[in-house]
């Protein structure tokens, strides 16, 4: 089989890996040159790694790199049965880049996005053959991550879909099935992690460092929100949060956060820039964490209400089956558990009793429970 990559960043050349690890002719392409070398230089190291870890022999290696063609021409995606677009978040590029490509793959050729927040059925609405286009959502380290979340647009043939479906999972990968909606499941599902957490914060009920360490040492994530937010970079994190929010017709449960806001802002974009939430300079030290039992018992079971409410409803709402948004949290994001299976430990009962107090104290639509859930109760 021969795949079709089309940009070198970390995510084109972590899903070529995948595609060549697999046995896959890759033709991976990128109009920058230094991308290209970049790429090269990057995959050669992280599998001479493995190497010398003793999990990947020499001539696996050779192999494997010599399976992968680099070049800066749509043409050499000719030949492909697939071709995967990871490239920058911009629909207009995206589209015309799809049509490019279009021109020069054969009519049996699938066409998929790694976007993950942008309307497949938007791209797929500009092509000749809507039909052959889909979405196939990867997580990064794309050789890492088990899950890739399978997006067939509006238009997407049904026959499409589970061919994608089976070469994805020939790959050793988990697919999970979501419809064309913001955020697919993955990112729709986590916002909650994020936005009640911040939530909490600017209300000044709990500091970043006692909201993490509830989560890390309590919830058994393996990290905090305010954490993961510093590491994902404000100015991405922010982003998705404020385009789920804007796709969703501005619904108060995806309101994004001025504290945040105001973070990306002030360029303290986290870890890449030294400065978010936490300060990474040198000297820095933490405030150490509430130990409080009430208020860390009070920060989980608030987090967790809206992240269950939010898988509840993702599955009433038809985006994905209640198995696949058990799967998409587990495999995509490393919850420590399904959060539908989460809820039914905490008890839905208490689940909803958490959330319709938040209602009342509050009156904010974001703490409206999802009818799967009531019906539950």
């Amino acid at each position: 089989m021969i795949v079709g990559i089309l940009g070198c960043g970390a995510m084109g050349t972590g899903i070529a890996q995948v595609a060549a690890m697999a046995g896959c002719e890759v033709q991976l392409v990128d109009i920058s040159d230094a991308a290209r070398s970049r790429s090269r230089a990057g995959l050669e190291k992280i599998l001479l790694r493995q190497v010398e870890k003793g999990r990947m022999a020499h001539d696996e290696v050779k192999a494997i790199l010599g399976r992968i063609y680099y070049s800066d021409d749509l043409k050499r995606f000719a030949p492909c049965d697939l071709v995967i677009e990871a490239i920058v978040e911009n629909l207009d590029i995206k589209v015309n880049q799809f049509t490019a490509i279009e021109a020069t793959v054969s009519e049996s050729c699938i066409l998929a996005s790694n976007t993950s927040s942008l309307s497949i059925t938007t791209i797929a609405a500009q092509l000749k053959l809507p039909q052959r286009m889909l979405g196939l959502h990867f997580f990064n380290p794309a050789p890492i991550m088990k899950l890739v979340e399978v997006i067939p647009a509006i238009q997407t043939g049904a026959a499409i879909t589970t061919q994608a479906n089976k070469i994805i999972e020939g790959w050793g990968k988990y697919t999970v099935l979501a419809k064309d909606t913001p955020g697919f499941i993955v990112n729709k599902v986590a916002r909650p992690f994020y936005s009640e957490a911040l939530r909490i914060l600017e209300e000044g009920l709990a500091d970043v460092e006692t909201i993490d360490d509830v989560m890390v040492q309590d919830a058994g994530f393996r990290m905090g929100p305010f954490t993961l937010m510093d590491y994902i970079g404000h100015d991405v994190n922010y982003k998705v949060t404020a385009s789920v929010w804007q796709a969703f017709y501005y619904d108060d449960r995806y309101k994004p956060s001025f504290a945040q806001k105001s973070l990306v802002d002030a360029g303290y974009l986290g870890r890449k820039s030294g400065k978010g939430f936490f300060d990474y300079s040198d000297g820095a030290t933490p405030t150490p964490p509430s130990t409080d039992p009430d208020l860390r018992a009070r920060i989980m079971h608030r987090v967790l209400a809206m992240l269950v409410n939010e898988a509840a409803d993702t599955v009433y709402m038809g985006i994905c089956s209640a198995t696949d948004v058990e799967v998409a949290m587990t495999k995509g994001v490393n919850y420590p558990k399904g959060l539908l299976t989460w809820g039914e430990e905490i008890g839905y009962d208490k689940i909803v009793a958490i959330l319709d107090g938040l209602y009342e104290y509050y009156h904010d639509n974001r703490y409206r429970v999802s009818p799967w859930l009531r019906l539950k109760v």
